[in-house]
């Protein structure tokens, strides 16, 4: 208990919390985009993919709390370290010294993580709740029937006959909003930049970085959140440009 609460207490213990929630928020963005990107299938992956996390229930509630509790550790200790940091540099010349320094990201990195979890909420409003668009929410659209079995690591989770929510189609009918889309767009970009600095500095706060293979670091985070911005770019992109049309349909589709 006295670790969990040095944890809490000391600058180093807040520094160790933000970055394993950061940790875990890398993995999830990652995650959820990797899952996402299966809009570019037949709407078979999609669709089985999001009836399969449906299927999960009280498992799938348990990822969220997770989730949840990790995007609220890691919004207090990044609060409570800048107002240290702050309080900490005294005079404006040390302050100036400290910006030149910095990186752009590193600049940044604190409003474009309350800018992020702006878009996060929105994100939630849109697809999760349905309160944004709600024309375009899951429960307003016809069922899917599935086409063939959807499998996970080759075990069977939604059969083939399955009459699903029509994800595939909600997503790209939600992005041809050109407004939506552009929104999303910027919101990825900044969070992208936000990752920059993130992705690179949680390794310094877990002791893992050394001067030997920091440079090679920063490069490492740099391609995955270019990366990571032109995985979420093309969903948005696709639709704007006409490559991904809505399939909604209640009867089986042949010839993929």
């Amino acid at each position: 208990m006295n670790l969990v609460g040095s944890l809490f207490r000391s600058s180093i213990g807040r520094k160790i919390l933000m970055a394993l929630s950061g940790l875990i928020l890398i993995g999830f963005v990652t995650g959820h985009l990797i899952g996402n990107l299966q809009v570019f299938q037949h709407p078979d992956y999609l669709n089985g993919y999001a009836q399969f996390l449906h299927q999960l229930g009280p498992i799938l509630w348990l990822a969220r709390i997770i989730i949840i509790v990790a995007v609220v550790v890691h919004i207090w200790a990044a609060t409570v370290l800048s107002l240290e940091n702050r309080r900490a540099r005294g005079t404006a010349a040390y302050g100036v010294k400290t910006w030149i320094r910095a990186s752009l990201a590193s600049r940044w990195v604190r409003w474009t993580g309350y800018l992020v979890l702006a878009f996060i909420l929105y994100h939630l409003a849109h697809f999760t709740f349905g309160v944004a668009q709600k024309e375009h929410f899951k429960d307003n659209l016809p069922l899917y029937t599935m086409n063939e079995d959807y499998r996970v690591a080759g075990f069977l989770v939604v059969k083939e006959g399955a009459s699903v929510q029509d994800v595939h189609s909600m997503v790209i009918l939600g992005f041809q909003n050109p407004v939506v889309a552009v929104f999303y767009i910027v919101a990825v970009g900044l969070l992208s930049f936000h990752l920059l600095h993130g992705v690179d500095s949680l390794f310094q706060s877990l002791g893992l970085r050394s001067t030997r293979w920091a440079g090679g670091l920063k490069k490492v985070a740099l391609v995955f959140c270019l990366l990571y911005f032109i995985g979420n770019l093309l969903i948005p992109g696709a639709v704007l440009a006409g490559k991904l049309a809505p399939r909604t349909l209640q009867v089986a589709v042949s010839g993929r």
